[in-house]
């Protein structure tokens, strides 16, 4: 029976299912699975973990952290290790119509093989600027010109749209000025709102009407708002929503990260996130305190946030992975990025 999805994104324990995950999976408030590299060991595996989870509530949204470079889930059993958005920025300075064909390739390549395999949605691409001093962004940023990150986040986006796959703009309004790894500190960005407004966010507000979601950073921008940016009404309303016209659904961050504690619980920081503006919360790496967060959590979600979050599921059928490998379209795609870095 299909019922609708809650706004809580969670993992589970391991590779399968166990009755634990059924009973939080089947939770009127789980809307989604988040998989990590220890849910997988095989694409028969990976597969069978989709299908069970499907079985469970087809209309779950199934994602992934699946960029390129050192932030890709899976890499074995056939899937294609695809190059760090850094490298496709250093590779626009050189030649900008192949960076162009590349960056459309390898979001094709992505989305093309996650979808074979029942996933639905990575959290890509990152649109933070390299300002090269951002350890945990570093590579996984295309470049330090909002220009050109706007542009091969373009290309890239509309690879993963030919497989039939959304996107989503990471981490709003931007991770890479501020120095500290939101996962074990709380990162500060000390800059004006202008100043950000004309870097960090213009990829956002370029890419318009392509971009299918943003996921706002855990760092605080004190002189806009002492909230860090997923909290923030000021950021998520009024900029997001209101100065750029954002329309697409808005992801947290995962709320066990060192910036998402805010002093409180995991369910007041669900709460205040999706207050805030947020359509849907990441609890990643702690299934059984995300059941305590499903428990306790008084949240409904409005009719305008639901419809956004079912426009990021898939559009038309996947291919099987066999009939993936010998599609010429992918083939091609292979083919180029493997020439191109090899």
């Amino acid at each position: 029976m299909k019922t609708t999805p809650g706004p809580v994104m969670l993992d589970v324990v391991g590779k399968t299912l166990n009755r634990d995950d059924k009973r939080r999976l089947a939770h009127p408030m789980t809307g989604g699975v988040i998989l990590f590299a220890r849910h997988y060991e095989s694409r028969a595996q990976l597969v069978a973990l989709t299908d069970a989870i499907r079985a469970i509530r087809p209309e779950l949204l199934i994602a992934v952290d699946h960029e390129g470079g050192r932030v890709q889930r899976f890499r074995t059993d056939g899937f294609t290790v695809l190059p760090s958005m850094g490298k496709l920025g250093a590779l626009w300075d050189r030649d900008v119509l192949l960076a162009t064909r590349v960056a459309t390739a390898v979001g094709y390549i992505l989305a093309a093989e996650l979808r074979a395999c029942g996933i639905d949605m990575s959290f890509t691409p990152v649109l933070d600027l390299d300002y090269g001093h951002s350890q945990v962004i570093g590579d996984r940023a295309f470049h330090r010109d909002p220009r050109v990150v706007a542009l091969l986040a373009k290309s890239l986006n509309h690879g993963l749209a030919l497989a039939g796959m959304s996107n989503c703009g990471k981490h709003f309004p931007g991770h890479g000025f501020a120095q500290a790894d939101s996962h074990v500190a709380m990162p500060t960005d000390e800059r004006p709102l202008d100043e950000i407004l004309g870097n960090d966010v213009a990829p956002y507000d370029w890419l318009g009407l392509s971009l299918g979601a943003v996921l706002p950073a855990h760092v605080v921008y004190p002189q806009v708002d002492a909230k860090p940016a997923g909290f923030s009404r000021v950021w998520l309303q009024d900029i997001l929503r209101g100065k750029l016209g954002f329309e697409g659904a808005i992801f947290s961050d995962d709320l066990s990260m060192e910036a998402a504690r805010q002093g409180g619980t995991l369910t007041e920081g669900a709460a205040a996130a999706l207050e805030a503006g947020c359509d849907m919360v990441l609890i990643c790496n702690q299934p059984h305190e995300a059941e305590k967060v499903l428990d306790a959590l008084r949240f409904t979600p409005s009719k305008e946030s639901r419809r956004r979050l079912k426009r990021m599921r898939p559009q038309g059928k996947a291919l099987t992975w066999g009939k993936l490998m010998a599609e010429p379209r992918y083939v091609d795609a292979q083919a180029l990025v493997k020439s191109t870095f090899a």
